[in-house]
């Protein structure tokens, strides 16, 4: 950026100040608010496993999103803003005579590099796929911030007036609601009229379900043609007196198991129910009472899961083949 229009030397300034701290969380926070929008419109399409808030559990959580959101994201965009923004204008202040030209584009360069390699210790440390749009997203999350940087650069440059301090929140709160609300419009318009599609669980057949299911732990479920099944720390519904805790057990040995394909069935009902999607019932002797492993994922990606106490706060056990 040189000497600028203020008439102050680059050396003079230092590579960033408290505002400019200020201007790129908030512009993080902002952009952290819509990211979680738009993954929320993703999940459309997608199994929820049977799990999800109802009634008072609902208010509960909008309530404690309202309450706890703003400080949260506001705390989330000032680590990203001094992980991120902020090094890559001290490199970039200290890169003027090695690397001549704008300032500013040192900047945006550098903030991807530094974007990069934070995505890169995620896809190692935390096992994002290294081409999906997690790590793509993380890569870039910095460049916003520092073009509201440079931009406020350039404007206290011609106008000598420096980036707005604690102003600069309300806008971006503002702006954030208003691109959310866009987002979560689009998304709902989405799925009323099938651009989005609401997610459908995939119909097997016995001899698509015939085979090796495994899950944490250890977990091994051997569905065999005939209807045997063998299960190797494979968790089991809890006995008929438990159905509402979380608690189950983990089985070992031989049983059988049969494929619901009306998705009636209910091992605590007197008769059948309606509403339930197709499953596998597994049934051990001496091993708790029969589980209902639901059927889900895709055609592609099959599996088979089980909720284990409240739908709204349960615990999800997950079974994939392979």
């Amino acid at each position: 950026m040189g000497s600028g229009n203020s008439g102050r030397p680059t050396s003079a300034r230092s590579a960033w100040t408290a505002a400019e701290v200020n201007l790129a969380a908030a512009v993080c926070a902002a952009q952290f608010a819509v990211a979680a929008a738009v993954w929320w419109v993703g999940t459309f399409d997608d199994d929820d496993h049977g799990a999800g808030l109802g009634g008072g559990l609902a208010a509960v959580g909008l309530l404690c999103l309202l309450v706890f959101g703003p400080p949260l994201l506001a705390g989330l965009g000032l680590l990203h803003a001094v992980t991120y923004t902020m090094p890559a204008a001290t490199l970039a202040r200290s890169a003027r005579r090695r690397a001549p030209g704008s300032e500013a584009v040192r900047h945006l360069v550098l903030v991807l590099l530094i974007g990069t390699f934070w995505a890169v210790l995620a896809v190692v440390l935390l096992g994002l796929p290294p081409t999906g749009a997690k790590a793509l997203a993380l890569a870039v999350s910095g460049v916003p911030p520092t073009l509201a940087v440079a931009r406020a650069r350039w404007r206290e440059g011609v106008t000598g007036r420096p980036p707005e301090g604690r102003r600069v929140w309300l806008r971006s709160m503002l702006v954030a609601l208003g691109l959310c609300a866009l987002v979560v419009a689009a998304g709902t318009v989405g799925l009323a009229t099938g651009l989005i599609r609401e997610y459908e669980p995939p119909k097997l057949g016995a001899d698509r379900l015939t085979g090796v299911w495994r899950g944490d732990h250890g977990a091994v479920l051997r569905l065999r043609a005939g209807g045997r099944a063998e299960l190797s720390a494979v968790p089991a519904q809890p006995e008929f007196g438990d159905v509402t805790t979380k608690e189950f057990t983990r089985c070992d040995g031989v049983g059988e198991w049969f494929l619901d394909t009306a998705g009636r069935y209910d091992p605590y009902a007197d008769g059948p129910v309606s509403g339930r999607r197709n499953g596998v019932v597994v049934r051990v002797g001496d091993c708790g009472h029969d589980t209902y492993w639901t059927i889900g994922g895709t055609e592609a990606h099959p599996e088979l899961f089980v909720l284990f106490g409240d739908p709204d706060a349960g615990d999800l056990r997950i079974l994939r083949q392979g």
